[in-house]
């Protein structure tokens, strides 16, 4: 019997259904101690959409960015992220709504292992459950 409302995604556990908030050219904060401050979405990894759509993210995604204010080593390079919260409303699983008040991120390696020691605000419990070392540096799990 599939589960209803949650979908296999490449690189980890199940997700949930989340509305995807955060297109391709996004600008998010930088929401730990690597270096960075502004970071702009360019791509969302696994990500297979219709043509001429432009792909977008939700919490718990793993996408490529670029570091557009920030340390001078980070600056004009590709890096991965995992996005930890959205403006956008999503629906949780008991029913009710979550909003944050930023769109934030989390530079992270290709293995999913943040590059900092410390993720500043809260992030979202469907962040944690997909990618456990997040839950390490966070220090609210909302």
């Amino acid at each position: 019997m599939p589960r209803i409302g949650i979908k296999r995604r490449r690189g980890a556990k199940f997700k949930p259904k989340i509305s995807r908030g955060l297109p391709t050219g996004a600008r998010l904060v930088c929401a730990d101690n690597s270096g960075g401050k502004v970071l702009e979405l360019i791509g969302i990894i696994g990500y297979k959409g219709k043509h001429n759509r432009y792909p977008s993210a939700s919490i718990g995604d793993m996408v490529s960015v670029v570091v557009k204010q920030g340390a001078l080593k980070l600056r004009k390079q590709v890096l991965k992220a995992i996005i930890v919260r959205q403006r956008m409303p999503f629906r949780r699983r008991e029913g009710f709504r979550v909003v944050f008040e930023d769109n934030a991120a989390v530079l992270v390696d290709k293995d999913g292992k943040p590059l900092a020691s410390e993720i500043r605000g809260p992030v979202a419990k469907e962040a944690v459950e997909r990618w456990p070392e997040l839950s390490r540096a966070a220090s609210i799990i909302v």
